[in-house]
């Protein structure tokens, strides 16, 4: 809780900081709060306890009347956000869950990512959500969906996902800066995680639509989202003591996708790798494939995909859901397969 405080309060401005990905989000929130009087943050309890997730801790008491709890109806406080939005304010919607993001349908689908296009440009809508989602918290089949992939397909709502804590730190304050609605999701595995030193208000805001990749290599290009990040690290590490060399990317940003990026990476390497904590099927994993393909890129191999089973919901059980949830192993194992 200390490095959130002193997120929140502007301390040790100058000094690196390892930070977990929840501090990350804190410090985010709290940076883009203390620069811009126009940011507020609202959603279900974000203003008891630090929020469900502990990434808003010490902002209800540095931002006094700018962190709002919100009644359990998502598509009414979105429908709010809007509002808000088009009086000058950028609203900070917390939804605790991506699994409740459908419930909020008509305002993510309808509203938010049309109404600059229904205005012939007049209105901006600077509307950032963010939702937890994944596995690894034993919260069932009705909390543990990532919903990464749901809004791909809505022209006008840019997508953010960031598997690293210095990646949610980045993204987030990037997206709330942008005057277009976007969702922004991150992992609940994720939350602990370190990895995270720059100067605390380093400014570093990413660029939208920019992937970011990890130990550039020759033999196999791993494609990674959320917690998958993590572990497909975790996994060339391991590989690279048997002497295979994987190039690993976070591509962050969904919609858009930094597509050039991975084009430039498997045309060296020849082989592609998708790591995703879904089921594969109309997904940004197989969007990349076949963007790929269009393009002509050549591959040495086939494409291998790891990923949720297509017909199995995430189950209560801990030892069922770690046994569908992609580990370190199964990533290795298809990696080392491709690169065989």
């Amino acid at each position: 809780m200390s490095t959130q405080l002193e997120s929140a309060t502007g301390a040790g401005e100058s000094a690196a900081a390892e930070m977990t990905y929840r501090e990350a989000v804190n410090a985010a929130l709290a940076d883009e709060m203390s620069a811009d009087a126009t940011v507020y943050l609202l959603g279900e309890d974000v203003a008891n306890d630090g929020g469900v997730f502990k990434t808003n801790g010490g902002l209800p008491e540095a931002f006094p009347g700018r962190v709002v709890n919100t009644p359990i109806c998502e598509n009414t406080f979105i429908g709010m956000a809007l509002g808000m939005s088009l009086t000058g304010l950028r609203p900070v919607v917390e939804i605790m869950f991506s699994d409740f993001l459908p419930t909020a349908g008509d305002a993510m689908v309808e509203e938010l990512p049309k109404f600059r296009f229904m205005t012939g440009g007049q209105c901006t809508v600077p509307v950032t959500v963010r939702s937890m989602g994944g596995g690894t918290g034993r919260f069932g089949t009705q909390h543990s969906a990532t919903g990464e992939s749901w809004f791909i397909g809505f022209p006008g709502l840019i997508v953010a996902s960031a598997g690293t804590p210095a990646g949610a730190y980045g993204v987030l304050r990037a997206a709330i800066r942008c005057k277009r609605p976007r969702a922004r999701l991150r992992a609940q595995g994720s939350l602990h995680a370190e990895g995270i030193r720059q100067p605390r208000r380093g400014r570093h805001r990413p660029g939208r639509g920019r992937a970011t990749w990890r130990a550039p290599a020759r033999d196999v290009t791993v494609v990674a989202t959320l917690l998958m990040v993590d572990r497909a690290l975790k996994a060339a590490g391991e590989l690279a003591a048997e002497g295979i060399a994987v190039e690993v990317i976070d591509p962050r940003w969904l919609r858009p996708f930094d597509t050039g990026l991975v084009r430039s990476s498997v045309e060296k390497t020849g082989r592609l790798v998708i790591v995703e904590e879904q089921v594969h099927a109309g997904g940004w994993g197989a969007t990349l494939i076949s963007r790929l393909a269009v393009a002509g890129v050549p591959l040495t191999a086939p494409p291998r995909v790891v990923g949720l089973p297509d017909d199995v919901l995430v189950p209560y059980s801990p030892t069922l859901e770690d046994a569908i949830i992609p580990g370190v192993g199964a990533i290795a194992d298809a990696i080392r397969t491709l690169a065989g």
